[in-house]
């Protein structure tokens, strides 16, 4: 009867822990807000380098990167659920901070997924997904070839630009919040939001990238969080 009774309360126990998902045991949380406290090496950029520094608590990325592209600072996550914040500041006028969420192709390789243009006079948005078709009618990028592993075409959805005054050189708060094949974005709370549904967003997420032209004074990123991403 004792060993009956031990075995009832073991398995009362174990099941609270049975009812448990991996993906609940994994998940963690990542927290930068470039304090004393700063750990570089979280970055897949090297920081600092001659674009970008932490500087009085925050992220500041200025000047040209003299290549094709504005400087870039990348960020590896590994997760498909997740929430991602930020905050961003241009410190001069012009300019514009594109961010990007970086993903599985479905395919074998590693692409973008979605990037979010945020102009100082609005916000435009692009999807990324990918097709091994390559007459696919939104392969509006002929010339650029297939990915080398995976051997898909890029697919370019581009949205128009949607206008908000972001002139102002104050912080603004974006978000993005990726549940299933869906994704909600939003700018400094209600002053603008979108919601997009599409296929290729059902997938891991792999690297963010924050893309930054804000001239010789700059722009500062400060206070990124994430939930959803998974831990080793």
């Amino acid at each position: 009867m004792l060993n009956q009774h031990r075995l009832i309360l073991f398995t009362a126990l174990l099941l609270p822990l049975q009812s448990l998902r991996a993906d609940d045991v994994k998940t963690v949380a990542f927290k930068e807000t470039f304090d004393a406290a700063f750990d570089a090496r979280r970055f897949t950029t090297r920081i600092p380098n001659k674009n970008t520094e932490v500087r009085d608590g925050v992220l500041w990325t200025h000047g040209s990167s003299g290549r094709k592209y504005p400087p870039m600072v990348y960020l590896p996550v590994t997760g498909k659920d997740m929430t991602v914040s930020f905050r961003y500041r241009h410190l001069d006028k012009g300019g514009m901070l594109w961010f990007f969420v970086d993903g599985d192709d479905g395919l074998g390789s590693v692409d973008h997924m979605l990037r979010v243009k945020l102009l100082r006079s609005g916000v435009r948005l692009q999807v990324d997904s990918h097709s091994l078709d390559a007459d696919h009618p939104m392969r509006q990028k002929k010339n650029r070839p297939a990915d080398k592993v995976s051997k898909a075409y890029r697919l370019n959805e581009f949205f128009p630009v949607e206008k908000v005054d972001l002139s102002a050189s104050k912080w603004h708060q974006v978000t993005l919040t990726f549940k299933a094949d869906a994704v909600s974005i939003s700018l400094d709370g209600r002053l603008w939001a979108k919601s997009l549904t599409r296929p290729c967003f059902n997938a891991a997420k792999r690297k963010l990238l924050w893309m930054q032209n804000g001239g010789e004074k700059g722009l500062e990123i400060d206070d990124i969080h994430i939930q959803g991403i998974h831990g080793s």
